[in-house]
Formats: structure tokens, sequence, C-alpha cells
């Protein structure tokens, strides 16, 4: 059976340019088993398996998988799942993912999901001292058994970081915008932020002393695309 697959870009910039694609796959559709296999053959950083809300419920279940792996948690797939959700006319209060409760909200044209610092996984994080020596660096360079997370401040006052993202051991050479580690950075920094990472995708955070990030950015839908 064919199986329907909305693709969307997730962190584009306020034109609609850049952001980071994602599989969006109604659960019901594809057994269990077989869902690492459909991120695998997708190929994008992950794809996210919904089970579809019953009429007027407020949250919806979902599962988030890249090309190698499971993930309790991510960023750019939640933001995206809830857009897409309320794009189709069922829009939610929370999504239930294997980590935890993500709280969700809507303002204009930014959706946000709010997460908790240790439900992403763990980053080797890299300060660095210019967009110059950001730009230089070869993911072939880093080891392949850990996320490493690369910064620098744009405009330090005004919270603009630039970033790269290289996740080899999740099947992900380079990632165009990585939520999960903007909770990170955000809760390592303690502050709001704006993040623009990759080829230019934007991130939009809020810090909490409480323990939770909120995360915020545009989508753009490209599609739907049929695997068999």
């Amino acid at each position: 059976m064919a199986i329907d697959v909305t693709v969307l870009r997730v962190f584009t910039d306020p034109q609609g340019n850049y952001g980071n694609p994602l599989g969006v796959v109604d659960a019901s559709t594809v057994d269990a088993g077989d869902r690492q296999r459909v991120a695998a053959q997708l190929g994008y950083s992950e794809t996210i398996f919904i089970d579809m809300p019953q009429p007027g419920a407020g949250t919806a279940h979902a599962r988030i998988f890249t090309p190698a792996t499971e993930l309790p948690f991510a960023g750019h797939p939640t933001v995206g799942a809830a857009w897409w959700l309320r794009d189709r006319g069922t829009p939610v209060h929370t999504l239930q993912v294997p980590a935890g409760i993500v709280q969700v909200s809507y303002a204009d044209d930014l959706t946000s999901v709010s997460a908790r610092s240790e439900w992403a996984p763990e980053f080797a994080i890299y300060t660095l001292a210019s967009t110059e020596e950001l730009f230089a660096a070869d993911p072939d360079d880093f080891p392949a058994d850990v996320n490493h997370y690369l910064w620098t401040w744009t405009d330090k006052e005004q919270g603009v970081v630039r970033s790269r993202m290289f996740a080899t051991d999740l099947g992900v050479p380079e990632d165009e915008a990585t939520g999960a580690a903007a909770v990170r950075i955000t809760d390592y920094l303690s502050r709001d932020l704006t993040i623009v990472q990759g080829k230019g995708s934007v991130i939009h955070t809020e810090w909490s002393p409480e323990g939770w990030v909120r995360v915020a950015g545009r989508v753009a839908d490209d599609g739907i695309r049929h695997l068999d």
C-alpha cells in the first residue's frame, strides 16, 4: 500500500527560504515495525509518525525516527507536526512523545513547542571565535560517536547566534536546523536566542529558569511524497 508523506521545511526564514526537511506520516498507514525502514528510505534528518487526534481532542501522540534510530524527542519534528495538525484543521495543545508531554502554542506565523533540556541528546558544544571559523569546519573532522554543535555569536547583545550541527551517529552528517540542539544551547547560555543554523534556517527560543525552553519557528509545505 502506498504511503503518503507530507514534506515540510521547518524553521524557514521569514521569506520561507531554507528550513529543515521533515517527513510527516499518519501513523495508521505504517506498521510500527516498518517505521524505521520508512525513515531511512525517506532520508530526512527526521520523520514523525502521528496518531491522529480524535475530533475535539487537545493532544496527539507521535514517534520520531532519524534514518538510523528512534528519538525520544526532537524539536523540528514536533514543531512541524504541531503546524501540520493545525493546517489540517486539528490544532492541539500538547504532543505526547516518548520523552514526555510537549506543550504547543501558535502565534501568527510561528509554531512553538516547549521542552526540557534533558530530553535532548547530549551534544559536544564548541564555542568558536568567528563565523569564518564556523563555516570552515568540516563534518569529516569530527568523531562519529557523538553529536557536535558548533556556534558563535553574531550579535551577543541581541542574542543572535550562528551555528552548525553534525550528527553522523544518527545518520545525519550535517543537520540544517536542530530544535533539540537549540534547547540545549539556550539552557546552556540561560537566555533567549535567535539561532541561524545551516544555510540560513531560523530558530527562536525562550529560556525559563524552571528548566523549560520554548522553541519556535516558521514552516513551509513542500507537498506530498508517495512511497510504495
